[in-house]
């Protein structure tokens, strides 16, 4: 399977790190590491994580409250946000 991003989760993903990097050096590291794992298990078990609506899956990040939106669409997944769960509901993608 590959990963392709959309501009909104790329954007998601840097303003994410950028708030945790000046909440303490390093954090933003961390937040990454969480994020790659998740993408790794999301990668291995693509259908694992339930359809939280339409065909949008969602993988919730260890340790960070954040989940990751994603469709699975042929041999691609898409991952559509990095979402802060800290939001309004009706903001999620």
């Amino acid at each position: 399977m590959i990963l392709r991003y959309t501009d909104r989760s790329k954007d998601d993903i840097e303003l994410a790190f950028e708030w945790y990097e000046k909440q303490r050096r390093g954090l933003g590291f961390d937040f990454f590491d969480c994020v790659e794992a998740s993408l790794k298990s999301i990668l291995r078990f693509p259908e694992m994580y339930e359809k939280v609506y339409s065909d949008f899956r969602r993988c919730v990040i260890r340790r960070f409250p954040f989940s990751i939106f994603y469709t699975i669409e042929g041999d691609k997944i898409v991952i559509h946000s990095i979402f802060d769960n800290r939001q309004d509901p009706p903001k999620m993608p």
